[in-house]
């Protein structure tokens, strides 16, 4: 395992994680990194660790550039164990560092983890002087935990960002520009959509602090390591945490003998008839986080689900529950369905757009037994009178 040259004297030594599927229940279906980056100065510093079970990798990057035991610190970003789950591994092999982390939550959170460590806690506005580079402290609380803090080196005009602009992505390149740019953001938006897009706010404040720095380089906590597209990615964190919505709609369905399935065609039909164009997923064929990822930036979203039970489908439920975790703002939604006799299904379903904060727009449409051709026109009307 040998460490990756970044800048002079400045390398990533973290580790990659290609089997990885799941994270919360956010589908990875490309696996992972978690990265770490080792500065050679004066005083020798390792910038975060990696996830319990790769503390290995890890150790033997940083043994390919120095003697572990001669790092002076360990700043550690986020008290989550994909990124500071190698600290007492490391503790071990690095006697005489100091573990950097941010004051309070960071400080009683690695404490309530690891116990009593050597830890330092930093403030917004500390530095730290590593000899000919300088390193200061950013809080960006609740991007995504109340601990998480970025680290900027101005002498390298690098941003260490930790989980912001980062991706889910296990790749053996380290670099934005040498990887497939729309498969990189894509995975930006994914990992946006599903674990930062509930902290909106948090984010636009992340984005403001951040304003005034020169940046060259943002070496992220998961993925690529952002050098060409900066301007792209700053950009697209703008429009995401502002909530810009494009004029598109998402269509999400599940169905038991196709009729609500009939409606959904109509219904994707419909808004592509007026030129809005539609993405159409079915639960039982598409993941919720790869759905989320698309809802992120379309205007319309239209749920349905047939009744099961007197309730909705499990499958809808289940979305409908994760995508209210994330607090969707400025969506204009409608709920749709199938029944046989109650149909109850679809005015939970409008409940629970409701709740996730969805603009109801269309009265919801129940559509008893299986549609006929007349039943189906007259539901595209009903959709199309929205737009």
């Amino acid at each position: 395992m040998q460490a990756v040259k970044i800048r002079e004297n400045i390398y990533w030594v973290g580790a990659i994680d290609w089997s990885m599927r799941s994270f919360h229940g956010y589908e990875t279906g490309r696996g992972s990194t978690y990265n770490a980056y080792l500065i050679m100065d004066e005083k020798i510093t390792l910038i975060d660790t990696v996830k319990h079970g790769f503390e290995e990798e890890l150790l033997q990057r940083v043994q390919s550039i120095v003697n572990p035991a001669k790092i002076d610190y360990i700043v550690s970003s986020h008290v989550e164990p994909d990124h500071s789950g190698s600290i007492p591994f490391m503790h071990e092999h690095c006697p005489n560092a100091t573990i950097i982390t941010s004051q309070p939550q960071g400080l009683k959170g690695l404490t309530a983890r690891y116990g009593e460590l050597p830890y330092q806690a930093v403030k917004a506005g500390d530095t730290l002087k590593l000899g000919s580079r300088t390193l200061s402290f950013v809080p960006t609380p609740m991007l995504h935990w109340p601990d998480s803090m970025v680290t900027y080196c101005p002498e390298e005009k690098i941003l260490f960002s930790n989980d912001a602009f980062g991706q889910h992505y296990a790749t053996s390149s380290r670099f934005d520009d040498e990887n497939d740019l729309p498969v990189t953001m894509h995975e930006a938006q994914k990992y946006y959509a599903n674990i930062l897009m509930l902290y909106g706010q948090q984010a636009q404040k992340a984005l403001a602090s951040l304003g005034g720095l020169d940046i060259d380089l943002i070496a992220t906590g998961h993925g690529l390591i952002w050098r060409k597209y900066i301007k792209e990615i700053l950009a697209s964190y703008q429009k995401w945490s502002k909530q810009e919505l494009e004029e598109r709609a998402v269509v999400v369905f599940d169905s038991m003998w196709h009729s609500t399935e009939l409606m959904a065609r109509a219904i994707a039909e419909a808004f592509e008839g007026k030129g809005i164009r539609c993405n159409y997923y079915d639960l039982k064929a598409n993941h919720y986080s790869d759905i989320v990822t698309d809802v992120l930036t379309a205007r319309y979203l239209a749920v349905g689900s047939p009744t099961l039970n007197n309730q909705m489908m499990p499958t809808v439920a289940s979305f409908l529950c994760y995508l209210k975790g994330l607090a969707p703002k400025n969506h204009k939604a409608f709920a749709f369905g199938s029944y046989g006799w109650g149909g109850q299904s679809i005015a939970l379903v409008e409940e629970e757009l409701k709740a996730c904060g969805c603009e109801i727009v269309l009265e919801k449409i129940r559509q008893a037994n299986v549609p006929t051709e007349a039943d189906l026109r007259a539901i595209a009307e009903k959709v199309q009178g929205i737009l």
